[in-house]
């Protein structure tokens, strides 16, 4: 846009398309599940401690995902990535089970270490007894599932 008075552009602010905030990107990213958190999922998804990754075995019914109670071990767990479900069994034969995104940016928890549910973007840990925050920066508890015991096999909801 030109000036009447001397001929030299303007810039006026409806000539210049926004750019999104960064609390913007890191929704859109959380939402769809792309950017440099989910690359970074890749490289550091992988299992360690009582914890491992992987899909559901004996896959779902409708509306739920089964793992086998044998799959889940005594103070530790099984992120079940597929289905985006961790599974824990804190006490022996008491199963827990909770949404495996993490609550700060959304990445998929990667690892079960020390009683600890642990999302590897950026190191927040969740208490495998009850979702809980044990350290940040995730803002808030892992969602619960319901679990319940159908023969050796257990079914998240």
């Amino acid at each position: 846009m030109m000036s009447n008075d001397d001929q030299t552009p303007t810039i006026d602010a409806t000539d210049t398309p926004a750019s999104p905030s960064r609390r913007t990107v890191v929704r859109a990213t959380a939402v769809t599940g792309v950017g440099v958190a989910g690359l970074g999922l890749a490289a550091c998804g992988g299992s360690s401690g009582s914890g491992s990754s992987g899909s559901a075995s004996g896959g779902g019914s409708a509306g739920g995902t089964t793992v086998a109670k044998a799959d889940v071990p005594v103070g530790g767990g099984k992120i079940l990535s597929d289905a985006k479900v961790v599974v824990t069994q804190p006490t022996a034969g008491s199963f827990k089970a909770f949404s495996a995104v993490c609550t700060h940016a959304g990445c998929t928890v990667g690892s079960i270490e020390s009683g600890a549910i642990v999302c590897p973007c950026h190191q927040s840990h969740f208490s495998i007894k009850d979702g809980s925050v044990e350290s940040g920066p995730a803002p808030a508890p892992l969602p619960a599932k319901t679990v319940t015991a159908e023969g050796s096999s257990l079914k998240i909801s």
